[in-house]
């Protein structure tokens, strides 16, 4: 665990969609479907509420975040953030603007604690060094300024992915 300013910064592994907290991060496509992997989860535990507040909200671009309910979920609301498929161009840039507006989601909200899955290192292939690196520096950066935010959480799936951020925030802090 690290503290910036007021905020602290925890690392866990686990199945996000069992975090409670105000809001967790899907690492959405932008038709805002909730298909597989993390989307996938949070569609089948938060139920079919979330589903149906995305397709009000309709297409967001990569790099854009948007706010729904957490339906069934413990956490209150789900962040859908659009990371980019690895290849496409510009992507450090890209998954920095899902990080950052996903924090300023939860912030304009008034939202207390927020966390976040390795977004875009699934099926659009990110390396997950790389990811654990913008994630967290974009992190770092915004927690430096005024935020309402107590508790950042990166919930982390699997051991490897675990160790590679946990590295990598040492090495940031």
């Amino acid at each position: 665990m690290v503290k910036v300013g007021k905020t602290t910064i925890e690392l866990r592994q686990g199945d996000i969609t069992d975090m409670d907290c105000d809001a967790i991060v899907n690492t959405a496509n932008s038709d805002l479907v909730l298909g597989g992997g993390v989307a996938g989860a949070i569609r089948r535990k938060g139920g079919p509420t979330i589903q149906e507040e995305c397709n009000k909200i309709g297409r967001i671009k990569v790099g854009e975040a948007v706010i729904t309910t957490g339906g069934n979920l413990k956490a209150k609301h789900v962040i859908h953030a659009v990371g980019p498929r690895f290849g496409e161009g510009h992507e450090d840039r890209k998954l920095a603007s899902a990080t950052l507006n996903s924090l300023i989601a939860a912030d304009s909200r008034g939202l207390k604690s927020i966390a976040f899955p390795a977004i875009s290192t699934g099926i659009f292939k990110f390396p997950v060094s790389r990811c654990a690196s913008v994630m967290l520096s974009t992190t770092i950066s915004y927690l430096k300024r005024k935020t309402g935010i107590e508790s950042v959480i990166f919930c982390l799936y699997d051991s490897a992915t675990f160790e590679i951020f946990q590295q990598s925030l040492s090495d940031l802090t």
